[in-house]
């Protein structure tokens, strides 16, 4: 692993770049006197899709850049761009294109079962996890993915930021990852974030039993696209955006939602656990 998941590195280069991606495709396919819809049916993806590329709304995956200039006899172009724009992001291949939708998503929802959500974990505690992940990994590298995945914490601090609304399992605050101290500043920080109206924070306690959701969960939505959903695991995502099964998790989402604390009591619940950390350190 050679880079840290879950950061977005220059962020603001890599959306011109995606915008001069979209500019380029939209002129390449005017001169083939093809629609978006025209140039969609033949690479396998709807004309909105197409059009979503063209203002950067969305990336398009390798095999789509290859597709596209197949069908515009581009010789090669789409996939040398796609490819150097993905390799230009400090995240896990797996994680970009996720970072990038972070970053213009309107909001954010997510479920977690084991660790508190990256854009929301502090130095010590993203630290300790990294190391926990790769024991075996040099110094230099887990400084480098920690570096990455606090840059992600500018989307906290943006005044146009999306709404943060995340789930977190009872289990992730009982675990006391990277020990007592660690785990006393990460949820200091959260219950800060939560009393400060930064996020919305929930807690799903044991006693609600089996959770309707078994894996970590983000779901994102935005102004002018359909609504993403972004599961994770061991060293592997999944984006989705087929309407039925983002409808199928989001009514997952709302059922842990339900089960979940009331926000007061989730920050009860969150403060108290911090006093319990602050007395075993």
């Amino acid at each position: 692993m050679a880079k840290g998941p879950g950061a977005v590195g220059g962020h603001g280069q890599e959306k011109l770049g995606w915008e001069f991606f979209g500019s380029e495709l939209k002129r390449k396919r005017e001169a083939a006197g093809l629609t978006q819809q025209g140039l969609g049916s033949r690479v396998f993806c709807s004309g909105s899709y197409i059009g979503q590329l063209e203002t950067a709304v969305r990336k398009p995956q390798l095999d789509l850049a290859q597709r596209i200039d197949a069908e515009l006899g581009t010789d090669g172009f789409f996939e040398r761009m796609c490819r150097k724009l993905i390799d230009s992001s400090s995240c896990e291949h797996y994680f970009r294109p996720v970072a990038y939708l972070e970053g213009i998503a309107s909001e954010i929802h997510v479920y977690a079962p084991m660790y508190v959500p990256g854009l929301l974990q502090t130095e010590a505690y993203a630290r300790a996890v990294f190391k926990g992940g790769f024991p075996l990994a040099p110094n230099e590298d887990i400084e480098s993915w920690v570096a990455s995945r606090l840059e992600r914490r500018s989307i906290i601090a943006q005044s146009t930021r999306p709404l943060l609304w995340n789930v977190i399992d009872e289990n992730v605050i009982r675990r006391p990852i990277g020990g007592a101290a660690v785990m006393r500043e990460q949820l200091d920080y959260l219950a800060s974030l939560a009393r400060d109206e930064r996020i919305v924070l929930q807690v799903l306690p044991y006693s609600s039993g089996a959770p309707a959701l078994s894996g970590m969960l983000k779901l994102m939505t935005f102004d002018d696209a359909p609504p993403i959903a972004y599961s994770e695991g061991a060293m592997s995502g999944s984006l989705m955006d087929e309407p039925v099964r983002v409808a199928r998790l989001q009514l997952a989402y709302d059922f842990a939602r339900a089960a979940a604390l009331p926000r007061d009591a989730s920050l009860a619940f969150i403060e108290s656990a911090a006093e319990e950390y602050a007395d075993d350190n």
